[in-house]
């Protein structure tokens, strides 16, 4: 894709928390390309192949490196939306980079020098996110790692640790991280998860989602990431901080106009 079109509006990257099964991939990328063309905004499908971090041991992780991106680029081919996954090695970024249009590093891999520069080397857009352990600023010596390497750089905010169980949004992170001359994205689904909260698995409270993620539009956020799943009490990750996928575009609509305001665009 273009990155260009990242820079000019309002996107958003949006997807079900892992692969599942095909037929989710498929229930989900129909809704997308359904908003996509009722709202003109650039929408990105993000799944991931794998969750190398489960809480517990038992956690469902995805099909894997090699047949999950070739689902997603079944997905990318049959519905025209750019594909979005997280890589976790080098190799993996190597690999995954070759195939699908923006590779992100999960938070807890943010400073990984050798992830960072595989990802940036592979042609592919890379989305950053910003560690829960890190403030804002911090991010810049991530940013100088990448450009040495490339400047298809995207940048996301996704909460910080706050105590036990616990994350809060900075929304003065937002315009922080813009001072790198890259667009920032509002993670929303994850800013509003409980890490570990619910013991073996990680809580979350998504009825905040929509809250917070106007909030960032109004601070500048450039995009927004959330994630989506038809039934997220069923889902086999993330689930309670996941929105529902009738919800998104209900949402989308109301931050849009938020934005459109923002940006001296109504």
């Amino acid at each position: 894709m273009d990155y260009k079109e990242l820079q000019d509006n309002l996107f958003l990257i949006a997807g079900p928390c892992v692969i599942e099964s095909k037929s989710l991939l498929e229930t989900v990328a129909e809704k997308l390309v359904e908003i996509k063309e009722n709202t003109g905004l650039n929408i990105i499908f993000k799944s991931s192949y794998d969750k190398a971090n489960r809480t517990s041991i038992d956690g469902f992780r995805g099909p894997g490196l090699e047949k999950g991106v070739d689902m997603l680029l079944e997905i990318r081919e049959k519905y025209n939306l750019p594909v979005l996954t997280d890589v976790h090695s080098s190799e993996e970024a190597a690999y995954a980079g070759k195939h699908v249009d923006i590779l992100q590093i999960p938070a807890f891999l943010c400073r990984q020098t050798e992830l960072l520069l595989s990802a940036a080397e592979s042609g592919a857009i890379v989305n950053v996110k910003k560690g829960q352990f890190l403030a804002p600023w911090d991010m810049t010596p991530l940013v100088e790692k990448l450009k040495s390497k490339t400047e298809k750089i995207l940048l996301t905010e996704r909460g910080s640790s706050f105590g036990y169980n616990m994350l809060v949004t900075d929304m003065r992170s937002i315009p922080t991280m813009q001072e790198s001359g890259f667009p920032v994205v509002f993670d929303g689904t994850h800013s509003v998860q409980m890490p570990g909260g619910n013991g073996n698995s990680t809580g979350g409270d998504r009825t905040q989602v929509p809250i917070l993620s106007r909030a960032a539009i109004a601070a500048g956020a450039n995009g927004l990431f959330w994630e989506t799943h038809p039934d997220p009490d069923s889902a086999k990750s993330d689930g309670p901080n996941m929105l529902f996928l009738n919800d998104v575009e209900r949402n989308l609509n109301e931050c849009y106009s938020i934005y459109k305001l923002v940006q001296g665009k109504a």
